[in-house]
C-alpha cells in the first residue's frame, strides 16, 4: 500500500504541474491529493484524523447551508484551494534526499556550539524542513534525550525560518490565502524577525542558562545546499515577480534535489523515496484538504450574510493586528493548527481589502510563534514523541519567547505596512 500511496502522492506533483498550463486537466490532480487521506485515513495520526474529520463536517454543513440561499463557490475553491500547496509540500520532501551522507562523531561545546547549531538548524531547516530536527535531534540527544538548551535552540531556530523561506509551508499557506501577498515585501521584515529570534535564543542559552551545551558538528559544506537553492530563488523570483512563488518551489526543489542528493544511483534512491518514505506526508494532506472545505464554508457564509461579517470602516490597523497575532498565537499552542486559524481569519479580512503583503507576515508570525511554542504542533510532536520533551516544559520554555516576539513583530508590522 505505502508503494501505491506514494506514487499517488507523486503524482499530485507531477499532475499539478502539467495542469499550469494545461488546466483542464487540473480534476486529476484533485482527485489524486484526495486519494491520499482516504486510502491512509486508518493510518493518520488520531490527532490529524480528528482535526480533519471536524474541518470537514463544518465546511460541509457550511456549504450545504449556503447553497441552499443560492451561493455556491465552485468545486475549485471547495476541494482544490491546497492544491498548490500540497504540491508545494510534496517538492519540498523531496529536499530531505540532499541531507548530509556522513556524521561527525565529535560533539563541539561551549557558546560557539550554540551559535553553529543554531544558524545550522535554521538555514538547513529553511530548505530540508522538518526532517532537519530528525538530522540535528538524533545526533545530539543522550538516552533518547535533548536537553531543556537543545530542544530550545532547535525549536526556535527552525520555526524562525517560517517567517522568510519560500521552501517553507507557511510561506505557501501565506500566498494560498492572502493571493496577492507579495513575497519579496515579507522577505526583509520575516528575515530580521528570524535574526532576532535566533540572537535571542542564543543570548538565552549562553548568557542567562549558562548550562552545558553540545551542539551539533556543522560543516560549511552542508550549508551549500540550502543557501544556493534559497538565492535561486530569490534571484529568479526578483526578476520575474509575475511567477508564482509556489510554482517556483514545485519546479525547483525536485530539480535541486537531483543535483545535490547524496545518494547513488541517483533514480533508484528518487524511487526507493517515493514508494517508501513520501507517503509520511498522508496527515498533512488530509489536514490542508479539510482546511480548504472548511475555509471555503467559512467563505460561502460570508456572502450569505454579508452584513453580518461587514467591518465597516475598519482596516487591518497595528492594534487589531496585534490582536489577530495574539489570538492567533494563543490557539496554536493550545493545539490548533496555525492553517486552521489562518483558514478562518483570511475570509473574515479579505473583505477589507488589506494590504495583503502585511495579510502574510500576520500569518508567518502566528505560524513561527505558535509551532515552537506548542507540544500538539508538528515540531513540538517531534520533540515530544522522539526525544521526551515533556509537554509542559515546552510551553513553560518558550512562553517568555512567545510574547516577546509577538510585540517585536507587530512593531515590525508598524515600521514595514503602516
Amino acid at each position: 500500500m505505502n508503494k501505491n500511496i506514494g506514487w499517488i502522492v507523486f503524482g499530485t506533483l507531477l499532475f499539478y504541474l502539467l495542469s499550469v498550463p494545461v488546466s483542464f486537466l487540473l480534476p486529476l490532480p484533485t482527485l489524486l491529493a484526495w486519494l491520499v487521506p482516504l486510502l491512509t485515513w486508518k493510518n493518520l495520526a488520531k490527532n490529524a484524523r480528528h482535526q480533519a474529520s471536524l474541518l470537514v463536517v463544518i465546511g460541509l454543513i457550511a456549504l450545504v447551508f449556503s447553497a441552499c440561499q443560492g451561493v455556491f463557490l465552485g468545486w475549485k475553491d471547495i476541494f482544490a484551494i491546497n492544491l498548490p500547496l500540497l504540491a508545494m509540500f510534496v517538492a519540498v520532501s523531496f529536499l530531505t534526499l540532499t541531507n548530509p551522507a556522513t556524521e561527525d562523531p565529535y560533539l563541539p561545546e561551549g557558546k560557539g556550539a550554540v551559535v553553529s547549531t543554531a544558524v545550522g538548524t535554521h538555514l538547513l531547516g529553511a530548505v530540508i524542513n522538518l526532517s532537519v530536527l530528525f538530522v540535528f535531534g538524533d545526533r545530539l540527544k543522550r538516552n533518547g534525550v535533548l536537553s531543556k538548551e537543545q530542544l530550545i535552540v532547535l525549536g526556535r531556530s527552525f520555526t524562525a525560518a517560517a517567517w522568510w523561506s519560500p521552501f517553507f509551508v507557511a510561506t505557501g499557506v501565506a500566498l494560498t490565502y492572502a493571493p496577492e501577498m507579495q513575497w519579496k515585501e515579507t522577505l526583509v521584515p520575516g528575515g530580521i524577525m528570524s535574526i532576532i529570534g535566533i540572537c535571542y535564543t542564543i543570548a538565552e542559552v549562553c548568557f542567562f542558562r549558562k548550562n552545558r551545551f553540545s551542539g551539533y558538528p556543522l560543516k560549511k559544506e552542508s550549508l551549500a545546499v540550502p543557501l544556493f537553492l534559497a538565492a535561486i530563488v530569490i534571484l529568479v523570483h526578483y526578476q520575474w515577480h509575475q511567477v508564482s512563488v509556489l510554482l517556483l518551489i514545485c519546479i525547483l526543489a525536485p530539480l535541486g534535489t537531483v543535483v545535490f542528493m547524496k545518494g547513488r544511483p541517483r533514480i533508484k534512491t528518487i524511487r526507493d523515496f517515493i514508494e517508501n518514505k513520501i507517503s509520511s506526508v498522508s496527515s498533512p494532506f488530509a489536514l490542508f484538504l479539510a482546511a480548504g472545505v472548511f475555509s471555503s464554508g467559512i467563505k460561502s457564509i460570508t456572502h450569505v450574510y454579508p452584513g453580518l461579517f461587514s467591518f465597516n470602516n475598519m482596516n487591518l490597523s497595528p492594534m487589531l493586528f496585534a490582536i489577530l497575532a495574539g489570538i492567533m498565537i494563543i490557539v496554536g499552542i493550545f493545539g490548533v493548527h496555525p492553517v486552521v486559524s489562518i483558514a478562518v481569519v483570511s475570509p473574515l479580512l479579505l473583505p477589507l481589502n488589506p494590504d495583503h503583503s502585511q495579510l502574510g507576515f500576520l500569518f508567518l508570525t502566528s505560524w513561527a510563534v505558535s509551532t515552537c511554542s506548542s507540544p500538539l504542533s508538528g515540531v513540538g510532536l517531534v520533540m515530544v514523541s522522539r526525544f521526551n520533551a515533556p509537554p509542559k516544559v515546552i510551553i513553560k520554555d518558550n512562553f517568555l519567547y512567545a510574547i516577546v516576539m509577538w510585540a517585536i513583530a507587530t512593531q515590525m508590522n508598524v515600521i514595514f505596512f503602516c
